[in-house]
């Protein structure tokens, strides 16, 4: 059986760690083009001019427009190459991010997280979109980031809903790999050598990356509210250096190698829903990943930790937190509900990496199971 596992060169966390960016970027030159939105570089403007002066290097700062479109990437991709960059830094959130990516093409990458809303920072892949926001395709690069850099003080003072959906994205990690494990199932990390064009046999899962996903699940069991308080009062604690690995280095990881399953297909199927757009991705996988639960029977105790779980830190258990509800997509004899049900099961989808083969009836029934069991929940929470 073949398996693959793919990971960044390095990843670095710490406290003010932006600080020694500089030190990365002078192991592949003196100059790097820094790929971020100016909010971002405004929020962290004082260390990257120390960075620049303490190491004697020069960052590019391009001009972001905030989407991660083709021409956006050819535009920079001619600023890095006018300006003899050695490097690309991509800094922010995930666009920045999916951009810098796009730009580098696999090459010399710096990867500078502001927030820990999902793991998208330590993969070798990327979502490309057309210059209105509309999804254009998926792209998929020779390695993983070169590094991948966490100035813990920058995340703690990000709002906390971005680190809450952040656990959402990586409570879904252990559950899908499991799923993709029991099924044989192929993983990304088996594409950077053209699997997906067929020029070379796709891989399946290793031990380590299932390993790597429960131990996403376990840190956040044990630590996510703790982390939360702590974002809440901007302060760096070992509980929220836990959950920034957790939600970046171990969810990403973990989705990458390990496998994705039914919780990302119903939360891309919930996108179809005009009121889920203000929400972030984390929080519909949330959502997506009681679904999952349910579709697969897992056992009452089982449902009832990830329900707690979510109720002590906030994220999404029913229809109505990710604005929508049962009654919206069951009227009109279930049209709405349908629709979900059938975009979460098309043919590409990481749906039928479930260990046994999914129908849209049966994702419908499970969407309408998790979210009666996760409203009831949310009543007895309250009372």
């Amino acid at each position: 059986m073949r398996k693959a596992f793919i990971c960044p060169t390095k990843f670095v966390q710490g406290e003010d760690e932006l600080l020694n960016l500089g030190y990365f970027v002078s192991t592949f030159g003196k100059k790097a083009l820094l790929i971020a939105h100016k909010d971002d570089v405004a929020r962290v403007a004082s260390k990257l001019d120390a960075t620049e002066k303490k190491f004697g290097i020069s960052l590019v700062k391009a001009p972001f427009k905030g989407e991660c479109s083709r021409s956006e990437v050819a535009e920079l991709q001619k600023i890095a190459k006018e300006n003899k960059c050695d490097c690309i830094i991509g800094l922010g959130g995930g666009k920045a991010i999916d951009t810098s990516k796009c730009v580098a093409e696999g090459g010399a990458l710096i990867i500078c997280p502001t927030i820990a809303a999902t793991d998208a920072p330590t993969s070798h892949s990327a979502v490309l979109y057309h210059e209105d926001g509309a999804f254009d395709d998926y792209a998929y690069f020779k390695q993983s980031p070169s590094v991948v850099l966490i100035d813990t003080t920058v995340i703690a003072n990000a709002p906390v809903r971005f680190l809450v959906s952040g656990m959402g994205d990586a409570l879904s990690t252990y559950f899908e790999a499991r799923a993709t494990h029991n099924s044989f199932s192929n993983v990304n990390a088996g594409l950077p050598c053209g699997a997906r064009e067929g020029k070379c046999p796709p891989a399946k899962g290793t031990e380590t990356a299932l390993n790597l996903a429960r131990l996403c699940y376990e840190s956040l069991i044990s630590d996510g509210l703790k982390a939360k308080q702590a974002c809440e009062c901007k302060v760096v604690t070992q509980s929220l250096e836990k959950i920034i690995e957790t939600n970046i280095l171990l969810s990403g990881l973990g989705f990458e190698s390990g496998g994705l399953a039914a919780a990302h297909a119903v939360a891309n199927g919930l996108t179809i829903l005009e009121g889920t757009h203000k929400y972030f991705h984390g929080e519909k996988v949330a959502f997506g990943t009681l679904t999952q639960l349910i579709l697969e029977n897992s056992p009452m105790e089982e449902i009832e930790e990830v329900l707690s779980f979510c109720l002590s830190v906030g994220l999404p258990v029913c229809l109505k937190d990710i604005g929508s509800s049962a009654e919206e997509l069951t009227k009109n004899n279930n049209a709405l509900l349908k629709q979900v049900a059938e975009k979460a099961c098309i043919p590409d989808e990481s749906i039928h990496s479930m260990p046994f083969p999914v129908t849209a009836d049966m994702v419908a029934a499970a969407i309408i199971a998790a979210d009666k069991l996760g409203s009831t929940a949310k009543e007895e929470c309250c009372c």
